[in-house]
């Protein structure tokens, strides 16, 4: 039973936004979750947490002060993407998201496969 509520959690975030950032936010979960069996959905410091077979892969949240969803990579230090954003950050990077345009999903898709790839390949160690 307690599981069930911890598969709810994730969704009562998406759900509880306004128009257009739901929908983009749920388009992005549903593309980075199609990218590897392995990847799991929790909730981490109040916002949707994907994981890699346990081990934090990414996070999708929302910029308070422009109102506009993003990517976070937790391993951003590794990945070279020129839309990736570090800002003041030392391990991750931002990839940022207009809600009002088509979703570059190439895009997206490319920067969720290099961070995989740094798991599979074991730069990012993982515990099996």
């Amino acid at each position: 039973m307690e599981k069930k509520n911890m598969d709810q959690q994730p969704d009562n975030y998406y759900l509880n936004k306004a128009e257009p950032n739901k929908s983009c936010l749920l388009a992005l979960r549903s593309i980075i979750l199609k990218q590897d069996t392995n990847i799991t959905e929790t909730k981490k410091w109040g916002m949707p947490c994907f994981c890699y077979k346990k081990k934090m892969f990414c996070y999708l949240w929302t910029d308070k002060k422009i109102d506009k969803p993003y990517l976070l990579m937790v391993e951003g230090k590794y990945l070279d993407h020129p839309q990736l954003e570090e800002g003041d950050r030392t391990r991750m990077k931002i990839f940022r998201v207009n809600p009002n345009e088509d979703l570059p999903i190439k895009a997206i898709i490319n920067i969720l496969q290099k961070a995989l790839d740094l798991y599979k390949k074991g730069t990012i160690k993982i515990k099996e």
